[in-house]
């Protein structure tokens, strides 16, 4: 990989003639009061009695175009506010020259400052020549206003160029409060001289797109959060644009891709981007997407052939964590809402398929069966799911092309992920889940209330507050539980043999009671699963608990099954 990693002080960045543009379509500013008051406070943190000699920026960007221009890639919303800062501080030094206080001499550190920081102002035209160059939304308001200080207008801006123009008065005002009682111009310029040494960030330099996206995915995979759908909307739209594009098609382009984003959100474009491709190709993990799609879409024609496509799939893939939007009906919302709570994302291209070429009632077919795999697979078995997400590609891509195209072919196909009765009923047998963890605790009431439908034929809202999960053996060993040994505690308080379900008020009495007076509350229990503990148990121990468990296990085989494949 093609690249350049250093560190670098905010002076070394911006004071060495470099110049950094953000691309025309890149997105807006959007830091708020919040993000400002966070950084001016590190700031001033600096220059206080005992503070840091220096604050860390972040991760910095840049695509280079030569060795004297830059696109920033990552990074511009810290540029961009560090660049109204200076200007703020501009800003009240020329108040003091307004003012008569050192009129030269504050004009030389000005222009000094200006050269350094911001660029400098044609002497004929006095038109800006600036070191930072921003998007197409901020950078008239930015050069017009900002840079030359001139007073923005309060009327006819767009959101974003609000924001710009009130980082700048917020700005201004907190500078001009730090300085009250020192108004004077060395002083405005000693602490931005101060201020440019102590601010630095790590600088990734990289020479195209694809390097770029490698840098975005290694980052993220470390926790350092970077934004590559940026990164893929400058290639859509370069590519559009050196086609020989319009205007009005670039803005309809632009106007596709946010609604595109407004739909699914920033954060989860690169996962829909990813399911919508395998969805159609070849299987491709995270780390090859940018190149296949940068293979693949070279043309502007392709790039408006994907966005249709894109829109198109865009409003079933934001619905599928959702059980409740209003693309599903109500038998789909329950299996929605379950492979949620199973949090299993490995299916979805094959559920975008699926969604366009089946009927209604084939979907929601499908959906139960995928829930059912899912719980076999996955909550259970607890099996590696790499190769299930290579099968769920392939099908998906078979559905697409029409290799697959029935039901009954794809459920048969499903067949290589559907756990045996024999293997599913010796894992649940031993599953144990730690109820500490709140998805675990979930998924237990859903295993035990599914059980307490099949025997008793009555349903119940797992998640109501109005009953409890409750362990026979006690999370907290306690008197009348001396016969269990610590090893056989550790062993079996959470194994799903030891738990069942109580109302609410009688789990509260019960508390950590010995098994004798929780049989006779057990018996008067609602739930029948309750009741089979209590009147089929003498005792509880570890070997009643594996029994139980047993039975459990012979149940949950005729719930979670899919008929066609036994």
């Amino acid at each position: 990989m093609n690249l350049d990693t250093s560190n670098r002080t905010y002076r070394q960045l911006v004071g060495n003639g470099l110049i950094y543009s953000v691309p025309r379509f890149q997105r807006d500013y959007s830091w708020t009061p919040t993000e400002w008051d966070d950084l001016w406070q590190d700031i001033e943190g600096l220059f206080e009695d005992g503070g840091e000699e220096e604050h860390y920026m972040g991760y910095l960007v840049l695509q280079s175009r030569d060795s004297k221009n830059f696109d920033v890639i990552d990074g511009q919303q810290r540029l961009t506010t560090l660049s109204i800062l200076v200007l703020a501080f501009l800003g009240n030094l020329q108040k003091l020259i307004d003012d008569g206080l050192e009129p030269e001499k504050n004009q030389k550190r000005l222009e000094q400052l200006r050269s350094t920081f911001i660029g400098y102002l044609d002497p004929v035209t006095l038109i800006p020549k600036s070191k930072l160059n921003l998007n197409r939304n901020n950078n008239n308001l930015y050069q017009t206003y900002l840079v030359p200080l001139e007073t923005a207008p309060k009327r006819n801006l767009k959101a974003t160029e609000h924001l710009m123009r009130k980082a700048y008065d917020w700005f201004f005002n907190a500078v001009r409060q730090r300085f009250s009682a020192n108004r004077r111009g060395d002083a405005f310029a000693q602490y931005i001289d101060s201020l440019s040494d102590k601010l630095f960030f790590t600088v990734i330099t990289v020479n195209d797109e694809l390097n770029a996206y490698k840098v975005f995915e290694t980052l993220n995979a470390r926790g350092v959060k970077l934004s590559s759908t940026d990164l893929l909307k400058n290639y859509l739209f370069a590519v559009v644009h050196n086609h020989g594009a319009d205007e009005r098609e670039m803005m309809e382009l632009d106007n596709r891709w946010e609604r595109l984003v407004g739909l699914i959100g920033s954060e989860s474009l690169p996962d829909f981007l990813r399911a919508y491709w395998n969805s159609k190709n070849k299987f491709v993990r995270h780390s090859e997407l940018f190149k296949r799609i940068r293979e693949s879409i070279t043309s502007k024609g392709g790039v408006f052939s994907l966005m249709r496509d894109l829109e198109g799939n865009a409003h079933i893939f934001a619905a599928l964590p959702s059980s409740e939007d209003s693309l599903w009906n109500n038998e789909q919302k329950k299996y929605i809402k379950t492979l949620r709570m199973f949090n299993v994302r490995q299916l979805y291209p094959l559920l975008l398929s699926a969604y366009n070429k089946f009927s209604e009632g084939d979907f929601t077919t499908l959906l139960r069966s995928c829930c059912v795999i899912s719980f076999r697979y996955n909550i259970i078995g607890n099996l590696a799911t790499n190769e299930q997400e290579r099968v769920y590609n392939r099908l998906a891509v078979e559905l697409s092309s029409n290799t697959i195209s029935t039901l009954q072919d794809l459920i048969s196909a499903l067949s290589t992920l559907y756990v045996s009765d024999d293997k599913f009923k010796g894992d649940f047998s031993e599953k144990e889940m730690r109820t500490t963890q709140a998805r675990n605790k979930r998924v237990v009431r859903y295993i035990l209330f599914e059980i307490e439908r099949h025997i008793s034929n009555n349903a119940y809202d797992f998640e109501s507050d109005s009953y409890n999960l409750e362990h026979i053996m006690p999370e907290s060993i306690q008197e009348g539980w001396d016969h269990i040994q610590d090893r056989d505690h550790d062993q079996f308080v959470y194994r799903l043999g030891n738990m069942t379900l109580l109302n609410r008020s009688v789990n509260r009495d019960l508390g950590n009671s010995d098994f004798e007076m929780k049989k006779e509350k057990y018996r008067e229990s609602e739930f029948s699963l309750t009741q089979r503990v209590a009147n089929e148990n003498s005792e509880w121990n570890p070997e009643r608990i594996s029994e139980h468990q047993k039975w459990m296990a012979r149940q949950a085989t005729a719930i979670w099954r899919i008929t066609q494949l036994i």
